[in-house]
């Protein structure tokens, strides 16, 4: 029945039967009838980077048509990256070969259509048995991609698993054919040289990272009696580093399971890959297992220190985003790309906990922490889009913004920030933790406000849907919590800063544990709003930020600049040349622009470029001592 209440006009009336119809819609996808549903994949000519993947569907009742349906993209990954680009060859089979009738592989040919970009619909005219093939194109080592070549296969399953429409709530079964003499390893393997595994819904089983290869290697430890296995595939040299790494990461884990709590899971899986080619890097969570690719070698040291920071953030996800998640985080809609305001959490909060996990467990130095906050705040700060674009808006434009590639030219680099809703919330997680503590003299932090939204939201909270057990919590039950366990009300913080856009109160916040945030100009403090292509070859620019000197002259994106001060400048070069001239200056500049030369001047403002470092304040009080001394223990404010 529809409410008079709620739809009193003609035009309400609809809306409420569509949004009813769509409801009902939804929660009959999940409760239809489940279907039995086998992934077999087989990588039989490593070399073509062709993955092939039969998908074999037994249906509880006999049914007229079947659609598959590849994702747009991948849960962790933000932007749209529609996979479907990358399937060819696909086939579909039903039902046993009757005796002299000519088959394919053992059954009849069913027709397909492909309905639209990510859709393939199989008349199966009444038939309960199904199977549909095909190949999957895959050469690149991400998190977010698939590779295979001669030396091994890492798939992520987005990338190569295309669901059944309607059934993704069912359990499904994954059958690996690996070429002789690979091995396959993944979070959900219990045994050596396992070849089948079973999951209870299509999320599940994509959210799981698997590796092939003849030469991986693994180590084991275990932490509150949990196993943890960092298996590595190591394209270079180690330097005799696996050892120390293990030991660095396990601190890692102690330091995070010492803020949370023991884990939901038996066995946990770090999945690295030291690719050796310079050029590979990533990191994406996953319930059970990490999967971190790095572009050096084990042996280069820089290396060595990006992937404990990676196993840091990725670790945390454990608990925040993979099982304490913001609305729309899973389950997800695969033809549209994610929606949710919560990025700034998820990941911001993430980056902040995955820089103050190596200091408190014991990998960092203070120093080294302090100056990671300190030059994430200047890249926020420094950034004009912070006072245009919000935490909030930053996390809606996800798609918009992770990895995404942009045919036209954007805007972006004026109206967003570097690293998004990462750098962000990174800087918004620290001033709210200081604040936290410096109201309550230290007895509540923001560890008890995400250990607190971890237990009513997952641990707590009934089960919204087939995914996981748990509900996604909203930005105002996130503000809700933080008032609770500070015991003073935190309304206007997320206001401010949150849903607007207010520089945060970073002195007023740091104060609480002896520190302050300085700000001096850089060596080379002018820019004139001018950034340059970092992988082109000559000057050219890249970006021009609006109100800017850059912008007055007329420069824009595409433009080779010659000469400065009629000194010819170079990519290497223009910044250092630029600096030799003072607030006030009229600075000839010559440019190429298509193929003409245009000659202006740069008027030059006040310094742009500045540095924040956070500093001790002189004379600092024992409790504000103690507080910063909590802050950066390895109990992380566990009482």
């Amino acid at each position: 029945m529809i409410s008079r209440i709620s739809c009193r006009v003609l035009r309400a009336s609809l809306l409420c039967l569509i949004a009813t119809t769509c409801a009902w819609t939804v929660r009959a996808q999940e409760q239809a009838a489940p279907y039995r549903i086998t992934y077999n994949l087989s990588m039989p000519r490593p070399a073509s980077h062709l993955f092939e993947v039969r998908v074999d569907v037994e249906t509880s009742a006999p049914v007229s048509s079947i659609d598959f349906q590849m994702p747009r993209f991948s849960p962790g990954r933000y932007a749209v990256f529609d996979f479907a680009k990358n399937v060819q060859e696909f086939r579909a089979i039903k039902d046993p070969c009757p005796p002299r009738v000519q088959c394919i592989h053992g059954g009849l040919p069913a027709p397909s259509t492909r309905i639209d970009d990510q859709t393939w619909r199989v008349e199966t005219n009444g038939s309960g048995n199904l199977s549909v093939s095909y190949k999957v194109f895959g050469d690149d080592l991400s998190g977010t991609f698939s590779q295979l070549d001669a030396r091994h296969a890492n798939f992520n399953g987005a990338s190569i698993f295309m669901y059944v429409v309607g059934h993704k709530p069912d359990a499904v079964t994954l059958k690996i054919d690996p070429p002789a003499g690979w091995r396959a390893v993944n979070g959900y393997t219990t045994q050596a040289s396992q070849r089948e595994w079973q999951f209870p819904n299509y999320d599940i089983l994509i959210d799981t990272p698997t590796e092939i290869a003849p030469d991986w290697t693994v180590d084991e430890f275990r932490v509150d009696g949990k196993l943890y296995r960092v298996v590595m595939h190591s394209f270079g040299a180690e330097g005799g580093k696996r050892a120390a790494l293990v030991r660095d990461i396990e601190k890692i884990v102690q330091a995070e399971m010492r803020m949370w709590g023991a884990p939901e899971f038996d066995s946990y899986t770090f999945l690295i890959h030291f690719a050796a080619d310079s050029r590979s890097g990533d990191g994406m969570e996953h319930l059970t297992s990490t999967n971190i690719i790095e572009s050096g070698t084990l042996a280069d040291q820089e290396t060595y220190e990006s992937v404990l920071g990676t196993v840091a953030h990725e670790f945390f996800h454990v608990w925040n985003v993979k099982r304490l998640r913001p609305v729309g985080l899973g389950p997800w809609d695969y033809t549209r790309p994610v929606n949710t305001r919560g990025l700034w959490i998820a990941e911001g909060f993430t980056n902040y906990y995955g820089h103050l996990m190596q200091r408190r467990a014991g990998i960092w130095t203070e120093a080294q922490l302090l100056n990671t906050f300190g030059a994430y705040i200047g890249a926020v700060e420094s950034s004009p889009g912070s006072r245009l674009t919000s935490a909030e808006d930053l996390s809606v434009a996800a798609a918009l913004l992770d990895g995404a590639r942009h045919a036209q030219r954007t805007n972006l680099a004026n109206t967003s920030v570097p690293g998004y809703y990462y750098t962000k919330g990174e800087t918004l997680a620290l001033t709210l933790d200081l604040l936290i503590r410096g109201k309550t003299n230290g007895r509540r932090s923001l560890d008890d406000v995400m250990r607190g939204m971890y237990e009513e939201f997952y641990l707590n909270s009934a089960q919204e849907s087939y995914y996981l057990r748990g509900r996604g919590f909203t930005n105002e039950d996130f503000a809700r919590k933080t008032s609770q366990v500070a015991g003073a009300d935190f309304t206007d913080f997320f206001r401010r800063y949150v849903r607007g856009v207010e520089t945060p109160s970073y002195d007023e916040a740091l104060a609480a544990v002896g520190l302050r945030l300085a700000r001096t100009s850089a060596a080379e403090a002018y820019s004139a709003g001018i950034m340059l292509d970092a992988e082109a070859r000559d000057a050219r620019i890249l970006t021009v930020a609006n109100n800017s000197p850059a912008e007055e002259a007329g420069l824009s994106e595409g433009d080779v600049i010659i000469s400065i001060g009629n000194t010819p400048v170079t990519l290497q070069t223009w910044r250092n040349v630029l600096n030799r001239f003072k607030q006030n200056a009229h600075v000839p500049v010559v440019i190429k622009r298509d193929r003409r030369t245009v000659r202006t001047a740069l008027t030059l403002g006040a310094p742009e470029r500045f540095n924040y470092r956070i500093e001790e304040i002189q004379n600092i009080s024992p409790q504000q001592r103690a507080m910063r001394a909590a802050w950066l223990s390895v109990e992380g404010g566990r009482r």
